[in-house]
């Protein structure tokens, strides 16, 4: 039976609930490019007019988001084979699921998010012995007081920055720069034309309408994210690898040729500076 919780879902920002049904919908086909079984145990156990409210999921919607999962999961994966005791924070969490996927039973997580989404994750999702929820605005850095600084740190910002103006982006690097020399930002931005139809409320799906998304960023402006840190000292794309039917052969097409592969979503890597001794 699902869970009663349509009073606390009331707070709840609708992308959360968006970007879970995609994941819990490619999850669930057998020939799905996600395995998420903890996606879809949220999916069955909340209470929510999903279908109704987004429509089907597990069609070309569910495995671009899957897809893009799969970058940070990529990264986050790969930093704890080099750094199995290390910490990842999590930005902007949502009810993204991506501990029960990657974990390696050893390494340290901080997810930061706002006090009625931490809420949720709590009543949904509760902390293990090495996993903290932290009730607080992603954007201003006083979360970085929370972080061991005793082993390496790896920071994702998943669907959080296409909600933020240009200038609190720039700031966010800029501060996880300074806070965390030697660490690294994972984030994912939408393409300026999809932030653009946002804005004019010309993006709707059965009725459904995405909140204004202010900062979009062009795949060829990766590397002008570099300028908002001295600190930022390189940058690096993560592409989609994979996917299933017409998707799977027109993803090369989509990553080579100009101008789609400027004008695509992105995932992005930024390592900052060791500060000298």
């Amino acid at each position: 039976m699902p869970s009663t919780l349509a009073t606390g879902l009331a707070e709840v920002p609708e992308t959360a609930l968006w970007t879970l049904y995609q994941r819990a919908g490619e999850a669930r086909r057998a020939d799905g490019v996600l395995l998420d079984p903890a996606a879809v145990d949220l999916v069955d156990r909340i209470d929510y007019p999903f279908e109704e409210r987004f429509g089907p999921a597990g069609g070309v919607q569910s495995q671009l988001q899957a897809l893009r999962v799969a970058c940070f999961d990529r990264e986050v994966a790969d930093f704890l084979a080099r750094e199995p005791r290390g910490t990842v924070v999590c930005l902007g969490e949502g009810l993204e699921t991506q501990y029960w996927r990657v974990d390696n039973g050893r390494a340290q997580w901080l997810s930061v998010d706002l006090p009625e989404m931490v809420a949720l994750r709590e009543s949904l999702l509760p902390a293990g012995p090495r996993q903290r929820y932290l009730a607080a605005d992603a954007t201003d850095l006083r979360w970085a007081d929370e972080v061991d600084r005793d082993h390496a740190v790896l920071i994702t910002a998943q669907g959080l920055g296409m909600y933020l103006r240009p200038s609190r982006v720039r700031a966010l690097i800029a501060g996880c720069a300074e806070q965390f020399p030697g660490g690294s930002l994972v984030l994912d931005a939408i393409p300026r034309w999809f932030s653009h139809l946002t804005l004019s409320g010309r993006m709707q799906s059965r009725g459904y309408q995405p909140p204004p998304m202010p900062w979009g960023m062009d795949a060829a402006e990766q590397p002008k994210l570099r300028t908002a840190s001295p600190a930022v000292a390189a940058v690096r794309d993560v592409r989609p690898v994979g996917g299933r039917g017409l998707l799977r052969a027109l993803l090369p097409v989509a990553l080579a040729v100009p101008p789609i592969a400027a004008r695509r979503p992105s995932v992005t890597v930024l390592t900052f500076e060791q500060r000298s001794a």
